[in-house]
C-alpha cells in the first residue's frame, strides 16, 4: 500500500508507471481478444470466450479503481507534485483520474456482469441480424440499457444523463453543446438534399450495380493500403461483418472490411476509412507506447482521421485521377466505358439509403442524428428498447424519406449497442465536423494539397497529420487538440461550406 505522505516523488512515479504499463498491457491483450472474437473465433466457443474476456476486463477495471491507484493519483494531483511533473505525466494522470473519479463507485461484480453480458450480446446481435429477429437480441439490449442508465447515474452529470455517456467517448462534450451543432448541420443537410433531388444532374450510380468479384476487390484494397500511408508490416487487413480497426499496439494495428459482390463501394471506401484509423494509431509517438496515451485523443478525433481519408481525400476528383486507371485495370469489364468524371460523380452520389456505413457523405450525418435522438431518449427513460423498431422506422421516414423493409436493415444494422456503445454514435458526425475544420487548415498549410493527391504522393500529407495530430495520442484533450491544430474550437460552418461546395459541383446545381 502506498503511504501518501512518506513517498518521494520519484518512487510515486515509478509505481504509477508500473501500474500504467500493466493496465496498458492487459488492454492490448483485450484488444486482441476483441479482434479475434469478431474475426476468427468459431461460433461454438464464443459463449465461454466472452466470459473469459469479461474476467480479464474486470481485472483491468479493478486495477484502474484500486486503492493503490487512488492513493497514487491523490499524491500526483497535489499542487506541489503537479508543478514538478512534465506534460506527458500530467496527461497520464489526467486520463486515469477521469476514469477513477467516474468509475470507483461501480462494484467490480457489477462491472464483470456487464462485461460478460456485452460479450455474449455480440453473438446474439449477429444471429438476430442474420435472421431478421429483433426479439432474439431484445433481452440483451434491455439489460444493456438498464446497466447503462445505472452507469450514467453513478458517473454523474449536470443537465442530461446522456452527458455522462458522451463524456466517455468525447471528453467535455454535452448535449447542450452538441444540439446546436447538429441543428445547424441538420438544416443545411436537409436543404441541400432537397435541392439535389429537385435540380441535380443524375449520376451514373448504376455502374456499381454490376458484379465485382470479391477476390479482385481484395487485390485492389491490398494494393491501395500502403500507397495511402498504412504500414502493412505493422498491421493487417481481414474480413468481418461490421468493419472496424483495432490497435493492439502501435506496431500491431488490425483493419477489417466487408466485401459485397454487388457493391464494390462498400469494401473500397470501408477499407480507406479504417486505414484512416489505422494510420493514426501507427503514427502515435513511440514514447507513448505501453501507456494510457498510446491511442487517439477521442473517438471523434479518431473518426475525423478516417472520414478525412475516406471522404475528403478518397472521394475527391484528384484521388481518382491517380487511382482510377488501376481500378479500371482491376475491373475492365465493369468500368470499360466509364469516364473518370462519371466515376467521380458516381462515388459521390447522394441517395437516402437504409444502411449507415454505406451512406453517402451528405445523408450520413442524418443517420447519426437519428441514433443520437434514440439514445438520448433511451437513457432519459423516455423510450424503451422494445419499441425501437417502430421508433427507428418512423425516424428513418422523417429524416431520410425511406422505410426499412426489415429490422436487419433497420434497427439491427449496427453492432454498437451490443457492446454497450451508447454515446458512441455522435462521434461519427463529430468526426465529419472536425475533418472539415482540419481540411481548411491543411489546405492553407500545404498549398499543393490537391496536387499531391493527384500525383499519388501521400507522404507529405500523412507527415503533416502526424506532426499536428497523430503523434500526440491522448496527450491533449479533443478540444485542446482541435484548437491547437486549427486555432479555434469546433465550428459546424466548415462542414456546411464543404458539403455545399462539393455537391454544387458534383450535381451541377
Amino acid at each position: 500500500m502506498v503511504q501518501k505522505m512518506e513517498l518521494p516523488l520519484q518512487e510515486v512515479l515509478k509505481r504509477f508507471t508500473t501500474l500504467d504499463e500493466k493496465i496498458t498491457h492487459f488492454n492490448s491483450i483485450i484488444g486482441l481478444i476483441d479482434w479475434d472474437q469478431k474475426v476468427m473465433a468459431p461460433k461454438k466457443g464464443r459463449y465461454v470466450f466472452a466470459k473469459a474476456a469479461g474476467s480479464l476486463r474486470t481485472e483491468v477495471f479493478k486495477l484502474s479503481v484500486s486503492e493503490e491507484m487512488g492513493e497514487l493519483l491523490a499524491l500526483l494531483t497535489k499542487e506541489e507534485y503537479q508543478q514538478e511533473l512534465n506534460q506527458v505525466t500530467r496527461a497520464k494522470v489526467r486520463e486515469y483520474k477521469t476514469f477513477y473519479d467516474k468509475s470507483k463507485r461501480i462494484p467490480a461484480e457489477l462491472f464483470q456482469e456487464y462485461s460478460v453480458l456485452t460479450g455474449q450480446a455480440n453473438d446474439a446481435w449477429e444471429e438476430a441480424r442474420a435472421t431478421n429477429d429483433f426479439e432474439r437480441f431484445l433481452p440483451y439490449l434491455e439489460k444493456i440499457v438498464t446497466y447503462t442508465r445505472k452507469f450514467a447515474e453513478i458517473y454523474g452529470y449536470e443537465d442530461h444523463p446522456y452527458d455522462a455517456l458522451l463524456d466517455e467517448y468525447e471528453p467535455g462534450l454535452t448535449v447542450k453543446v452538441l444540439d446546436p451543432l447538429f441543428a445547424k448541420l441538420r438544416k443545411a443537410s436537409v436543404d441541400l438534399l432537397k435541392r439535389i433531388q429537385q435540380d441535380g444532374k443524375p449520376t451514373r450510380s448504376e455502374i456499381f450495380e454490376k458484379t465485382y468479384p470479391i477476390n479482385k476487390q481484395q487485390e485492389f484494397n491490398r494494393y491501395i493500403l500502403p500507397l495511402i500511408g498504412f504500414d502493412i508490416d505493422a498491421g493487417r487487413l481481414d474480413e468481418t461483418i461490421h468493419p472496424f480497426a483495432q490497435a493492439v499496439t502501435i506496431g500491431d494495428v488490425r483493419l477489417t472490411t466487408r466485401y459485397l459482390e454487388n457493391n464494390v463501394r462498400s469494401a473500397l471506401f470501408g477499407t480507406i476509412h479504417e486505414a484512416g484509423h489505422g494510420i493514426y494509431e501507427q503514427q502515435i509517438n513511440p514514447d507513448f507506447e505501453e501507456s494510457v496515451l498510446q491511442s487517439g485523443a477521442s473517438f471523434g478525433i479518431h473518426e475525423s482521421q478516417s472520414r478525412f481519408l475516406e471522404n475528403m481525400i478518397g472521394r475527391s476528383k484528384e484521388f481518382w485521377s491517380y487511382f482510377y486507371p488501376a481500378l479500371q485495370e482491376t475491373f475492365p469489364e465493369q468500368l470499360e466505358n466509364v469516364a473518370l468524371t462519371d466515376f467521380y460523380r458516381a462515388v459521390n452520389t447522394v441517395e437516402p439509403s437504409m444502411i449507415r456505413v454505406e451512406a453517402d457523405e451528405l445523408t450520413y450525418n442524418l443517420h447519426i442524428m437519428l441514433r443520437y435522438e434514440i439514445e438520448k431518449g433511451l437513457i432519459a427513460g423516455e423510450i424503451e428498447a422494445k419499441d425501437l423498431p417502430e421508433i427507428w422506422n418512423k425516424k428513418m421516414q422523417d429524416y431520410l424519406g425511406v422505410m426499412p423493409a426489415t429490422d436487419s436493415e433497420g434497427v439491427l444494422q449496427d453492432v454498437h449497442w451490443s457492446f454497450g456503445g451508447i454515446g458512441y454514435f455522435p462521434s461519427y458526425a463529430l468526426g465529419n465536423l472536425y475533418a472539415a475544420q482540419i481540411l481548411r487548415t491543411i489546405q492553407k498549410a500545404l498549398p499543393d494539397f490537391a496536387a499531391l493527391i493527384e500525383k499519388g504522393e501521400f507522404k507529405q500529407i500523412q507527415g503533416w497529420l502526424k506532426e499536428h495530430i497523430h503523434q500526440y495520442g491522448k496527450l491533449y484533450t479533443p478540444n485542446e487538440l482541435i484548437v491547437k491544430v486549427t486555432g479555434e474550437e469546433l465550428n459546424a460552418d466548415y462542414l456546411v461550406e464543404y458539403l455545399e461546395k462539393k455537391y454544387t459541383e458534383v450535381y451541377e446545381l
